[in-house]
């Protein structure tokens, strides 16, 4: 079956935002202050009986979503014990109230703690409060976050190069033949670079390979308009921020890979370039892995304790139909991946199949260079999300006011279930204020899911969605012509050929058709072993957590990171948290414990 915003994960999930009746006058200080003292006991009165939980790797190690007041309280009780949670601080005179409609909203309230069970951390976490009837406050949602190993460095934090006495790479263990890390990170990517950036902090030896040449090729070398359809202060790597005001708002590739480039030469990070993983091998009597590289002609072997895969979501193994006549066929057919621009094709026919970001991109570049017809053949309904309707969100957390750190915890902390509850409720209020805008993409033929869930997108789809910046308007106008009502079945020597026997002229046709599960891919490098037990990359399980990223989902000692800038920026401080852990012998214990359900603990 496939799986549509409607039947995912999260729709099934026990979350509904709060309504209640909070005056914008309220001494949000005095009523977290007023709290404070519950937070070392919290039962299941602490709770609303719809609450939500989202532990990451603080108290669980690992990532869980925990819901309903008895099961939270079971937990929390349980792993506050087991994990000899202490000294709970409630930071009360930052508490605010959040406000998302005149009746949904809550207070915010953040506190920290540690753990003193092995091994011992500092953690923080975030309170959501809401009135109770009976005058008292109460806990709708609370999230916890893992922040540092106690007596080891922080993983937010890393010196450049220039302000150290004796800048050095992390180098290899031993001296060997094959020379021995305690990490290897595949990939230099957005991804690869924030987990390196954040191991070489912790003081962890590390070594990043890199197929291309230099460092932000893989920016640098895609289409020439490839640009970010999210905003500059999103885009930051860890320790400052990357990007300055006078930066465009939508940084382009070129801006992207620059930025890279500098940063990893500012940290001083251990890259091998045009290296490519050719195989892989794990040693289970020694916990190790033995990797097998090529440069060019030359290859190596190392070794290594971890493996990151931060090559994205299929290593960008292209996903393209094929179709009967394509022999035949006198035009030029490539996947997106090989696309640089349109230029040579001024005044022919262009096709482009796909209608997500990449898909609008090219035709708005066809359409720039002058061909003499262009258009989209649109596979399925497609969600459209205005950049400006995004924007109103992203500012408030992504600017320049608050810390990126900040921001990341605020936004990735929250349990996934209230992400697409808080953006649902945002985004479809101004897509209804909005309707020629949707009206128009469909009087041109252009299906959309206007009543869209970024969260599904972005989560259960990996993408998918187009965010508008521009190409829209294009195709309302007719500018850029669909084709939505009939799938493409086989070429002639001039044409692209439909189910519904019509036909396009074409010169060029361009597949935006996505890419291969990184499951093919480890499969490839390590075994079938080693892919069958993998989870698939992204999607959700159970709780609404990604299933296959940011821990181990398959084997202990392999991790894969990817998604957007900022899953990659917060989640590689995890990934590198959970290594360290482990080098030093004191693996962060999973809680694999099936939560309470909630009938069993009104019953006790």
């Amino acid at each position: 079956m496939t799986v549509t915003p409607e039947t995912s994960v999260l729709a099934t999930l026990p979350c509904s935002l709060p309504t209640s009746n909070i005056p914008d006058e309220i001494d949000a200080v005095a009523v977290a202050t007023s709290f404070a003292e519950q937070l070392d006991h919290l039962d299941r009165n602490s709770f609303v009986l719809d609450a939500i939980w989202r532990d990451t790797f603080a108290l669980t190690g690992t990532m869980r979503t925990f819901y309903t007041a008895g099961s939270i309280a079971a937990a929390w009780t349980e792993l506050t014990h087991l994990r000899q949670a202490k000294s709970f601080t409630m930071n009360s005179r930052f508490a605010r109230v959040t406000r998302h409609s005149l009746k949904v909203c809550w207070i915010d309230v953040g506190f920290t703690f540690e753990t003193a069970s092995v091994p011992e951390t500092t953690c923080s976490g975030f309170l959501s409060l809401v009135p109770a009837p009976d005058g008292t406050w109460k806990i709708w949602a609370m999230k916890t976050i893992l922040e540092r190993l106690k007596g080891q460095p922080s993983v937010d934090e890393l010196e450049p190069v220039s302000n150290l006495t004796n800048g050095v790479h992390c180098q290899a263990n031993g001296v060997g033949s094959v020379p021995h890390f305690d990490c290897v990170v595949v990939g230099a990517g957005l991804a690869g670079l924030c987990t390196a950036g954040r191991l070489k902090a912790l003081s962890v030896s590390y070594l990043v390979i890199e197929r291309n040449s230099q460092v932000g090729d893989n920016w640098a070398l895609r289409y020439d308009s490839a640009k970010l359809h999210t905003t500059r202060e999103y885009a930051h790597l860890p320790f400052e921020r990357t990007f300055t005001p006078d930066f465009p708002e939508f940084l382009t590739k070129d801006h992207l890979a620059n930025a890279y480039r500098a940063w990893a030469a500012k940290y001083d990070i251990n890259i091998w370039l045009s290296t490519n993983l050719e195989s892989g091998s794990w040693d289970k009597t020694k916990n190790k892995w033995t990797l097998q590289l090529r440069q060019g002609d030359l290859h190596r072997t190392v070794s290594c304790s971890f493996v990151v895969m931060a090559s994205g979501a299929a290593c960008q193994v292209p996903l393209m139909p094929t179709y009967p006549g394509q022999k035949e066929f006198h035009g030029q057919v490539l996947h997106s991946v090989h696309y640089k621009n349109s230029i040579a094709w001024k005044g022919k026919h262009g096709i482009v199949i796909g209608s997500a970001n990449t898909a609008h991109d090219v035709a708005e570049d066809m359409l720039e260079a002058g061909l003499a017809s262009v258009t989209m053949v649109q596979r399925g309904k497609t969600f459209v999300l205005p950049v400006e309707y995004h924007k109103k969100s992203a500012d408030a957390l992504y600017n320049d006011k608050i810390p990126t750190e900040l921001a990341d915890r605020l936004s990735f902390s929250t349990p996934l279930a209230v992400t697409r509850a808080i953006a649902r409720l945002r985004l479809h209020a101004q897509a209804a204020m909005d309707p020629e805008r949707f009206d128009a993409l469909e009087r041109a033929g252009f299906k959309t899911e206007r009543y869209g869930d970024i969260a599904f997108q972005i989560n259960e789809k990996l993408g998918g969605h187009y965010m508008d910046v521009g190409a829209s308007a294009k195709i309302a106008k007719g500018l850029i012509k669909v084709k939505s009502d009939a799938l493409p079945v086989r070429y002639t020597k001039d044409c692209l050929e439909f189910s519904d026997g019509s036909h396009l002229k074409a010169d060029a046709v361009v597949f935006c058709t996505g890419f291969a599960n990184l499951r093919d891919t480890l499969r490839e490098l390590f075994g079938t072993e080693v892919a069958n037990g993998q989870e698939d990359f992204f999607g959700l399980n159970g709780e609404g957590e990604i299933k296959g990223a940011f821990r181990p989902c398959g084997h202990p000692n392999l991790y894969c990171i990817g998604g957007t800038i900022g899953h990659a920026r917060y989640y590689s401080r995890f990934v590198a948290l959970q290594i360290k852990a482990a080098l030093l012998g004191t693996r962060l214990p999973v809680y694999e414990k099936t939560p309470v359900p909630e009938s069993n603990v009104l019953a006790n």
